[in-house]
């Protein structure tokens, strides 16, 4: 991207989660592979990265350990702020975006997806300063069947339309600060009528009405959700020679 012209860019790496299903004392995010904790590698590529600054989010009463922990002790100088977590993903968000103020994009990324490379995250920028929103993924390799509420087929979508969605999703500030005020704000409502927020696009999507574009991740850029998935994270960050 030589000659274009450099716009800041900020990121909120979500590590507040629990992680109940790792069936352990340890949440999931200071889980060990290779001797660090998954969130260093994320953080590790978002500090090498051309992102300018990063608001860490994390579970209530981290803050300190996360500061001389993580942050401190393995040099993530782009950390400007540590906040504590809400109660949902989408309250986390909310919060560290407030702590945004003067960039242009901002990527949010589950710490749980220890994967990620400085590879997606340029491609993702391409998108986004071109379409204001876009979210990283994968096509699916599967065949995909949408059940009904007994158990049955209901239909079998177009496999080529059909992906899987990963993180970081990213937007431009303005765009991704309306659609999570105007959340913030109706938030009561929105969930009396049923609605189930699972990532920041569908925010985008349903409170302003933005196109989102999808753009390649890797089939690699796993999220951290079982036990098994910590041995399959570190064979993608450590491939055997």
């Amino acid at each position: 991207m030589s000659g274009e012209k450099k716009l800041r860019t900020a990121a909120v790496i979500l590590a507040a989660g629990s992680g109940k299903r790792m069936g352990s004392n340890t949440k999931k995010q200071y889980m060990l592979i290779a001797g660090k904790p998954i969130i260093y590698y994320p953080l590790k590529t978002f500090q090498e990265s051309f992102v300018d600054e990063i608001v860490l989010v994390v579970s209530p009463g981290d803050i300190a350990y996360c500061k001389k922990e993580i942050v401190e002790r393995y040099g993530f100088s782009k950390v400007r702020h540590i906040v504590e977590g809400g109660k949902e993903r989408y309250h986390s968000v909310a919060i560290g975006l407030d702590h945004i103020n003067s960039c242009e994009f901002v990527f949010i990324h589950d710490g749980a997806r220890p994967v990620v490379t400085k590879d997606i995250l340029e491609r993702a920028l391409c998108c986004v300063r071109e379409f204001k929103a876009c979210v990283v993924g994968m096509p699916v390799k599967d065949t995909i069947k949408i059940a009904d509420k007994e158990g049955f087929i209901a239909s079998t979508p177009d496999r080529k339309l059909v992906w899987t969605i990963q993180t970081p999703q990213v937007f431009s500030l303005p765009l991704i600060k309306e659609a999570y005020h105007s959340l913030m704000q109706k938030e009561k409502a929105l969930l009396k009528e049923g609605l189930s927020v699972t990532d920041d696009a569908m925010v985008v999507e349903t409170l302003t009405g933005h196109p989102v574009r999808l753009v390649y991740g890797s089939y690699e850029n796993i999220k951290i959700t079982t036990p098994e998935d910590i041995q399959i994270a570190e064979n993608f960050l450590f491939p055997a020679k």
